[in-house]
């Protein structure tokens, strides 16, 4: 792994969106373009070092556009298969983290050697 590869970031948006009942169900795409929001302008709490961040969406919510800061892509099928082949694509060059909750998607991405974290990484509450 390149020491100075800078860590991939791939957000599972419909599930940190989904970890807080605040109403995001009424409109999924504005949802997802608040969460790319807070991502752009706080990045990741607690980690250093250069990150470039991918937001991931899928359903109701394709079509956000990216950001300066953050990279959005509306997965054409399933957001799950969309990450993993993220992760796959980063191969052992660079580290990856991916941020979800989802306990399948989790296991797919560890065995390709990304590390995983919870909701609460970039969505606190």
């Amino acid at each position: 792994m390149e020491d100075n590869a800078p860590l991939l970031v791939v957000v599972d948006a419909a599930n940190v969106v989904g970890s807080v009942p605040d109403g995001w169900w009424r409109d999924r795409r504005g949802a997802a373009e608040r969460l790319r929001d807070r991502l752009a302008a706080d990045g990741v709490p607690g980690l250093d070092g250069p990150a470039e961040i991918v937001l991931v969406v899928e359903g109701a919510a394709r079509g956000v556009d990216s950001v300066p800061g953050v990279r959005v892509e509306s997965a054409p099928g399933s957001g799950d298969d969309h990450m993993v082949e993220l992760v796959a694509r980063a191969g052992d060059d660079r580290p990856v983290l991916v941020v979800t909750a989802d306990r399948e998607l989790r296991r797919r991405v560890a065995e390709l050697g990304a590390r995983v974290a919870g909701p609460r990484t970039v969505r606190p509450g």
